[in-house]
């Protein structure tokens, strides 16, 4: 019992991570919609992080609970712990649910290298991570159908952002009375919501590198954010994303709170032998 306790603090503790990070990459997008700073990506908020008071150990916090997040979706996607099933549509959610443990293990990686010093604390460049892959993916065989795979898994996961930001349907998954659960519904909307207008821009950049066999033509969060910015109203468009995005991570906090490890059959999953 003691070690499913502890993974459940773990659990816990990496949506505190995530929700952290999107609030400060919120934050900051938020401060360049008004004039007054730079836009910046996941690992741009993770440097930054790294530059304030006791930065270190605050950056090592986030990259325990981005370690404790990617597990924790790994066990869901693998395990089956939410009960969705081996249907096409379950196959599918596992899929999306693999995937973005993938993409915390990589983002902690960067956490932990940066505490260690292997990383620089200056500023990269946004969406390197997305062409870097894309170059490589392009660089295999049927490289384009596998670039253009990713882009329908990404604009796939914008469509599922939108159902749930639209159903609600997250509200099965949380422990809250209904008081609470009538203040948590408009933040967990408005932030899913705004995640999957993220996830559609990058998924037809991931569609428009496999049409164009370019990896240039791929971007990341960084790179979806500053095409919102050049955009007619950009500054208006992108603050309203920029809201969405700090109200996912709000949204990401209070999952770490009121998530149900127990539904519908976590701890028997946990508990089953390998």
């Amino acid at each position: 019992m003691g070690n499913v306790c502890r993974f459940e603090s773990l659990a816990r503790l990496g949506y505190g991570a995530r929700g952290v990070v999107y609030v400060l990459v919120g934050w900051f997008a938020m401060m360049a919609a008004l004039g007054a700073g730079q836009l910046t990506d996941t690992k741009g908020v993770l440097r930054e992080i790294l530059l304030q008071p006791f930065g270190k150990a605050l950056l090592a916090v986030v990259a325990l609970g981005l370690v404790g997040h990617a597990v924790w979706r790994i066990a869901q996607a693998w395990l089956d712990l939410d009960g969705h099933g081996a249907d096409a549509k379950g196959i599918v959610v596992r899929g999306g649910l693999l995937a973005s443990g993938a993409i915390h293990v990589s983002l902690a990686f960067f956490a932990i290298s940066l505490v260690l010093g292997l990383q620089g604390p200056g500023s990269g460049d946004s969406g390197d991570g997305a062409r870097d892959w894309t170059a490589w993916l392009l660089s295999q065989p049927f490289g384009r159908w596998l670039v253009g795979a990713v882009g329908v898994a990404v604009l796939g996961a914008a469509a599922g952002h939108f159902v749930k930001a639209w159903k609600a349907t997250f509200r099965r998954f949380l422990k809250a009375d209904p008081r609470t659960m009538e203040m948590i519904c408009p933040i967990g909307r408005v932030g899913l919501g705004a995640k999957g207008v993220v996830f559609l821009i990058i998924g037809v950049f991931f569609l428009t590198a496999a049409w164009q066999v370019d990896s240039s033509e791929s971007g990341g969060l960084g790179k979806a954010l500053e095409m919102l910015q050049e955009q007619p109203y950009g500054a208006w468009v992108l603050g309203v994303v920029a809201v969405g995005l700090f109200a996912f991570g709000i949204y990401s906090m209070i999952v770490g709170f009121y998530r149900r490890i127990d539904y519908p059959s976590v701890l028997p999953g946990l508990k089953a032998p390998a």
